[in-house]
């Protein structure tokens, strides 16, 4: 989720992804539209005190209330994602930004601390913050008179805000990880077990979660905003379930580890036809390459010590995707130079595992370069791929011992077992 900036608080960015415009309006009308039954429900609940009768007359009127009551909805996500952050900063946790989106807010922070204490007092501040709006709209709403329109929708949007921070703080309660109340739960659990032991269970609940909460919104009238929640709940949960596995497996390892190196790494010319190109994808099954010039094109091993220098200067990466631009009646006109990508992401020897793989995620690409110098893309040493990395966790897993000991007692890897197709 990325959006665009709108302004900052605290030194925290607020960002606005495009979802959000779409349901904005959404909820400006669905309140607009049901006013008659949202003052009868707050008459009910909270003794609201107004007639019906006093808010539907005018459908700009109306509406005009339920755009205000939405942007006053949609500050209370931001103040509750706010409470998130700030407590996150006390300990040290860096945020990236707050993004308000189809379904709410997101605090985006730039790491998960494993610290159950830290966790817990993180993910309670964004109910505590709910709960206290809730309160504070309520005290407000009880000293506005409801005397002639103006008045009574002022306190009709108090009132609304008032019920809506509480149940916002009671729904993000419940144990659907990653919400707060499945951080919570994760916390609970991580105090007498293993961090990644504790998230797979907490994902586990949450998912369980997804699926009840996904068939409430199916037999509900087929309510699609509970779908989505539930089908967010349910991915996220497995997203970071897995990240956090991958993070306790590769504790120490580094793309040194588990790259694929010079000598053994396939490339090919930019002066390469794109027809030879895919022949040449298609009996080795590797799709994607490092382009090289001013080399053979595959590096033989090396026996002095000396950085490998055969296979030439790396000037691209090329991929099936890319070859596929070109039709194929002029693949043979054309060259690799003509469709490669010239933007080289690289890594050197030392990063650990998961940076590169986040960087791969973040730039949504499936290959790095490695390099000695990271300044310099000509000190080649070898190729990282998402293949590489789960091929890499594979082994870890199955091995039975932590981190790096357990990858480098397999080393070297077999040639057989490292699918090369850089997926």
């Amino acid at each position: 989720m990325k959006g665009f900036r709108v302004g900052s608080a605290f030194g925290i960015p607020i960002r606005l992804d495009l979802t959000f415009l779409l349901v904005l309006p959404v909820f400006a009308y669905i309140i607009g539209a049901q006013i008659g039954e949202l003052v009868v429900l707050l008459n009910d609940s909270v003794a609201l005190g107004i007639d019906p009768d006093a808010l539907t007359g005018s459908g700009l009127a109306r509406y005009g209330i339920g755009t205000i009551t939405a942007i006053g909805l949609f500050v209370c996500v931001v103040a509750h994602e706010f409470g998130h952050s700030l407590v996150a900063r006390r300990y040290d946790v860096p945020i990236e930004s707050i993004t308000l989106w189809l379904l709410g807010g997101v605090a985006q922070m730039e790491e998960i601390p494993e610290d159950w204490k830290t966790e817990f007092n993180i993910a309670i501040a964004g109910p505590i913050v709910s709960v206290l709006l809730g309160i504070g709209a309520y005290a407000a709403f009880q000293f506005v008179p409801s005397d002639g329109f103006l008045l009574a929708a002022t306190r009709f949007i108090l009132a609304y805000l008032a019920l809506m921070n509480v149940v916002l703080a009671g729904f993000n309660l419940l144990p659907g990880f990653p919400m707060d109340g499945g951080r919570i739960l994760r916390a609970f659990l991580a105090r007498d077990r293993p961090h990644a032991q504790a998230t797979q269970q907490a994902a586990k609940v949450g998912q369980a979660f997804a699926v009840m909460l996904g068939l409430f919104g199916l037999l509900a009238g087929f309510n699609i905003l509970l779908i989505l929640l539930a089908f967010f709940i349910y991915i996220a949960a497995a997203s970071e379930s897995k990240r956090t596995v991958m993070n306790a497996a590769f504790e120490g390892v580094t793309v040194g580890d588990v790259m694929t190196p010079r000598d053994r790494l396939d490339t090919v010319s930019p002066k390469t036809s794109v027809a030879e190109f895919m022949d040449r994808m298609f009996r080795e099954r590797h799709t994607g390459y490092p382009v090289t010039e001013g080399g053979a094109g595959t590096a033989p091993d090396s026996a002095s010590g000396d950085k490998p220098r055969a296979g030439g200067r790396p000037v691209g990466v090329v991929t099936l995707s890319d070859a596929q631009q070109i039709d194929e009646v002029e693949r043979d006109a054309y060259r690799v130079e003509d469709v490669m990508s010239r933007d080289l992401q690289a890594v050197t020897p030392d990063t650990p595992v998961m940076d590169a793989f986040e960087t791969m995620q973040r730039n949504d690409i499936g290959r790095l370069l490695v390099v000695d110098d990271a300044e310099d893309p000509n000190s080649l040493v070898g190729l990282l791929s998402r293949t590489d990395v789960m091929t890499a966790l594979e082994i870890i897993k199955s091995g039975g011992q932590p981190g790096a000991q357990r990858l480098r007692n397999e080393s070297p890897m077999p040639a057989e077992t490292i699918d090369r197709e850089r997926t």
